[in-house]
């Protein structure tokens, strides 16, 4: 049985593949386990880790360290795929107060990490380790480990132990502090949902439909190119029904005539003063519309060519060319208005007014072939990590400072992902992955850097907590999770009346939690938690990457 031995405690690359599948495919069955509604998630994969390194299953210190780093690559990188194309719409209406709102928490949250750092005596560097535990964000821990690397050429396990030791009561804190927010403010849910509805911004679509009667005598023989500039706000008509029943596909060159019925695309803020101008809102669906066209059909079509990323819809020639209208692009969920000039990605689904040959022959044009979607794009995902690997090696110096400041490899590639997925298409890059690529990615990414990290960090664990008094971190931890989000939400809550439901989503965004999330769409019933989670996000991991490593460079420097 020497074999077995060897094979469990000893080296080489079949013990370094065991250890990790074994540690990964337990932590993540135990993952699914919850208790109370609430799960730690692939989070056990790192408490697995320290299990087996305490026990003495360990591997190579070089080899844990690279599958550690290209782990967190890969996770970072496939977060900014997925949060890049609504990283900067974010800011719009709304979402900046949102955003102002969860910047001061992680803000808040740095503060007293620092405070409880002067108070207790603790590292910094350790204090990191808790916050970014009682936050519970791993890119946060990755980016403070790689730029301690960087900065010393060494390693701090007391990083990860304050991580580990942390986490757990950030979970149950986060949640907590929701709880007791509805209990300080008496919150009921009759009140919040009747909020809700009288909200003129909620969740309204980027685009929407209506029937529209032309009573404005002075649209009478215009163009629709012409009423367009006149009116100058971004619409579009997809189909006219003249007076004498016939209905046609409308282009720029359709001549407008009083007494016709339309219908318009815009979005929401547009729509009113639109109709206002051309004539009056009639009560004609989309569905009455559709009976209306035997003639004409509306499909939805997805882009599947890779040369049609990046082109403008007005470069395709659509209704010129083949007698078809789009009246919408529906992109990640959103659908948004068929302007002349919207650059087009791959992904996209276009929904299209025409002939039925007509159709057939732009679904040949466009692609509509899932199959070609399914096919992942490596090509940019690795040019995207190399760029990413360069711009996290940069060192910025800034006055002040004592140390140059780098991205470092969880920044960086975090930055050029959001950037490339955004900007990507601009310049014919095929950025698209499906959903399930893209999650198929961040979470092996994240079980491998988890699984490094609880494997590197178990020798010293058990010692840390019961002899060196590693037990108070739990306490600080649980400081730091708790008054940053009780004060702002206190703030947002009696100066802004921010909403229960928004403000549960706030809360999780702000923390980069998932189970705080699932907690508060359950308890919601509705999407708008899931809707600012998404708004608050994106600038919210950003900072907590940005943070920590900002900490650790001013704490070594």
């Amino acid at each position: 049985m020497e074999w077995l031995n060897s094979l469990i405690f000893g080296e080489g690359i079949a013990h370094s593949v065991l250890i990790l599948s074994a540690v990964i495919a337990v932590g993540v069955f135990l993952g699914k386990v919850k208790v109370a509604g609430i799960s730690l998630g692939v989070t056990w994969i790192l408490f697995v880790g320290i299990i087996f390194s305490h026990f003495g299953m360990r591997m190579d210190p070089h080899t844990l360290h690279f599958i550690r780093e290209f782990g967190l690559i890969l996770f970072v990188y496939s977060i900014g795929l997925q949060v890049g194309p609504g990283f900067f719409s974010s800011f719009k209406k709304g979402g900046i107060r949102l955003n102002m709102l969860a910047s001061a928490i992680v803000l808040l949250g740095v503060a007293t990490a620092y405070a409880l750092h002067l108070a207790t005596g603790i590292g910094i560097t350790t204090m990191v380790g808790i916050l970014s535990g009682a936050v519970t964000n791993t890119p946060g821990l990755g980016a403070a480990q790689q730029t301690f690397t960087d900065m010393t050429g060494g390693s701090d396990e007391t990083i990860a132990l304050g991580y580990a030791v942390a986490y757990p009561l950030g979970v149950v804190g986060i949640i907590l502090a929701i709880i007791f927010i509805r209990w300080l403010f008496r919150i009921r849910f009759e009140e919040e949902n009747k909020a809700l509805a009288e909200n003129d911004e909620r969740a309204a679509k980027e685009a929407e439909l209506a029937s529209v009667l032309i009573v404005n005598p002075l649209i009478d023989g215009q163009k629709v190119v012409d009423v367009k500039h006149s009116i100058n706000r971004p619409f579009v008509v997809s189909r006219v029904l003249r007076r004498d029943g016939r209905i046609e596909i409308v282009n720029a060159e359709t001549v407008l005539r009083e007494g016709d019925k339309v219908l318009v695309v815009a979005s929401a803020e547009h729509m009113r003063p639109i109709i206002n101008l051309v004539g009056k809102r009639i009560e004609m669906s989309h569905k009455d519309w559709e009976e209306l066209d035997s003639q004409f059909i509306s499909r939805r079509i997805i882009i599947t060519k890779p040369e049609l990323n990046g082109k403008r819809i007005g470069d395709l020639k659509l209704r010129k060319g083949f007698g078809v209208t789009v009246t919408r692009v529906n992109r990640a969920g959103v659908d948004l208005i068929a302007r002349h000039d919207l650059q087009l990605q791959m992904g996209d689904r276009l929904t299209v007014v025409g002939s039925e040959m007509a159709i057939k022959d732009i679904t040949r044009l466009l692609g509509n072939s899932m199959l070609r979607l399914r096919e992942p794009n490596l090509i940019p995902i690795f040019i995207g990590i190399c760029l990413g690997v360069l711009l996290g090696s940069i060192p910025f110096v800034f006055p002040g400072v004592p140390q140059p400041i780098k991205l470092g490899l969880a920044g960086g590639p975090l930055v050029v992902s959001i950037l490339i997925s955004r900007f990507g298409p601009h310049y014919k890059l095929v950025t698209y992955t499906t959903m399930s690529a893209n999650l198929m990615l961040r979470e092996i990414g994240i079980s491998l850097f988890l699984a490094c990290v609880g494997l590197g960090a178990g020798d010293g664990f058990v010692r840390t907590i019961v002899y060196e008094g590693g037990y108070h971190w739990i306490g600080y931890g649980f400081v730091i999770t708790v008054v940053p989000i009780l004060l702002v939400a206190v703030f947002a809550r009696k100066v802004y009346k921010t909403n229960y439901y928004t403000l549960m989503g706030l809360i999780a965004g702000s923390m980069t939690d998932p189970p705080a999330l699932a907690y508060s769409n359950a308890l919601a019933g509705n999407d708008m938690p899931a809707v600012s989670y998404a708004t608050v996000y994106p600038l919210t991991m950003f900072l907590r990457v940005l943070t920590a490593q900002l900490l650790i460079i001013f704490a070594v420097g």
